[in-house]
């Protein structure tokens, strides 16, 4: 059985790792090689197209981190769970909620909803 807590710590931990070798592998282990990924404002598929969404994020909002808030719920294939993005210690700027399904232990499709996020 998929520890979905641990999963998703990963998938924040991915969003956060501006070191580009470290973020790769936290792609590789885990997104699916043909994992997808799309929201209101991005979709991409695959490690590439993931890791090249996850450094343009980083960039545009450099110096504020995701953290993963309330509690994860899943079951089956199936998870969801809420996050948000301000600095460390400071209030959100952003946040939402996203859904996932699971294969082999990895994600594989990621839909991500925006809850509040800064006009424009």
């Amino acid at each position: 059985m998929t520890n979905t807590t641990a999963l998703v710590e990963a998938y924040i931990a991915s969003w956060n790792e501006t070191d580009a070798a470290k973020r790769r592998a936290l792609i590789a282990s885990t997104f699916t090689e043909a994992a997808t990924y799309a929201d209101p404002m991005m979709k991409t598929e695959g490690h590439g197209g993931i890791d090249q969404m996850l450094m343009a994020v980083q960039e545009r909002f450099a110096g504020l981190r995701f953290k993963q808030v309330g509690k994860v719920d899943g079951y089956e294939d199936r998870v969801r769970f809420s996050w948000e993005l301000g600095p460390d210690g400071g209030p959100s700027l952003a946040g939402g909620t996203d859904f996932a399904t699971i294969e082999s232990g990895k994600l594989a499709t990621v839909v991500g909803f925006l809850d509040f996020a800064p006009a424009g």
